[in-house]
């Protein structure tokens, strides 16, 4: 058990801004961390950013934009217009993520976070230099593509998880989570959920995402 819940992220993995903005004003309290989504920000930029911020003065807002370089400038960008963290790639430069860093803390202060997306290839000296650039937290992904393509999650990602846990990062988890795959990581210190499609494309949104949390109460509660 753990002393405190994963949190719940809503990602806004929509095509325009509408259906955006729609989502998010309908899961919106529900969830703790409103993500948004990397193909509606390279449709619309970080208007996206400016919208969920105006709408959601007190909740946490990502701006996954996957950045792989001009790490300050997206940064930046992204954080004057109400972001507070934002990912990267995990094949980024490590002056890339500090540059973004140190760009988001100026723009948002204590709130200013970046995340490091584990998309193929990495390793864990790799993630320790992370660390040691002031990054702590990191996003464990499994992508839509391999999902689709059979892949499933088991106990090798468990693993990594936990390894990632254990040298001192805060790891959120992704890609095609339901209700039912929370059970997976019992006793595992997840830092949040975050859930697409699961919550943005059920008959009832907000009635997921509550699910979602009460689910995750259950477990961790």
């Amino acid at each position: 058990m753990t002393k405190r819940l994963p949190q719940l992220q809503v990602a806004l993995d929509h095509l325009d801004l509408q259906g955006a903005i729609s989502a998010a004003v309908a899961v919106g309290q529900e969830v703790d961390v409103i993500e948004a989504g990397t193909v509606c920000l390279l449709q619309v930029g970080s208007q996206l950013v400016q919208v969920l911020r105006s709408l959601f003065p007190e909740k946490i807002i990502v701006a996954d934009t996957k950045c792989a370089d001009a790490g300050g400038t997206v940064a930046r960008n992204n954080a004057a217009q109400g972001a507070d963290w934002m990912t990267c790639i995990c094949c980024a430069t490590i002056p890339t993520m500090a540059a973004a860093l140190k760009a988001i803390k100026e723009e948002r202060g204590d709130r200013g976070e970046i995340q490091i997306e584990l998309y193929g290839d990495w390793t864990f000296e790799q993630a320790q230099a992370w660390l040691d650039a002031g990054i702590s937290q990191a996003i464990y992904h499994q992508s839509r593509d391999a999902l689709l393509a059979g892949d499933s999650w088991g106990e090798k990602d468990l693993n990594k998880v936990k390894q990632l846990i254990d040298m001192g990062f805060r790891v959120s988890v992704t890609g095609g989570l339901s209700t039912d795959t929370l059970q997976l990581f019992a006793g595992v210190d997840v830092f949040t959920f975050i859930a697409g499609r699961g919550i943005t494309e059920a008959p009832n949104p907000a009635a997921a995402a509550r699910a979602f949390k009460a689910e995750i109460k259950r477990i961790w509660g």
